[in-house]
């Protein structure tokens, strides 16, 4: 007697559409229900499909956080190096493009003030993230600051840093 899916083709079908209709944050849980189900049914054995969904399921989770991170911190120093390059007033374009076409974001990048001490050098912003066009065309600004660490710019602070890059910063 078969268990689980209702064919061989089926239930891949199924698993995928699931994970493509929900967020990146499920998709540890898909994996790992995915080859908890597999294994138990390969093996027979539920405690086993247990153990091993949950091991894919962790694995997977700490890998998307792990590229999110990276993500984030591309787009953080990508505004950073924009920042150091402007005085207080200005303001110029900032784009950021991952070798995987997802999170791909762009907005304006204004300086608004400077704060010079012995300590650092940091620059106060205002930050825009464009998405959409036409009539769909969206602006959310934020606020931030970087500071210059040796001869390169880093970000510093932002707010709202949980809107924007969730808990991530």
């Amino acid at each position: 007697m078969r268990r689980g899916c209702i064919s061989a083709i089926g239930c891949p079908l199924l698993l995928s559409a699931a994970a493509t209709l929900s967020s990146c944050s499920s998709i540890g849980g898909f994996a790992g229900a995915a080859a908890g189900v597999a294994s138990g049914a390969v093996t027979s054995n539920p405690v086993v499909g247990y153990a091993i969904g949950v091991g894919v399921q962790s694995a997977t989770d700490a890998t998307l956080k792990y590229v999110l991170r990276n993500w984030q911190k591309a787009e953080q120093d990508e505004i950073a190096a924009v920042i150091g390059k402007l005085d207080v007033g200005q303001s110029h374009r900032w784009a950021i493009v991952h070798r995987i076409s997802y999170g791909n974001e762009h907005g304006e990048v204004r300086v608004t003030g400077l704060i010079d001490t012995p300590l650092a050098l940091c620059k106060e912003v205002m930050l825009s993230v464009d998405t959409g066009e036409g009539e769909l065309f969206k602006r959310a600004w934020y606020t931030g600051s970087a500071c210059r660490s040796n001869d390169a710019w880093k970000w510093a602070v932002a707010e709202p840093a949980v809107e924007r890059w969730g808990s991530l910063q």
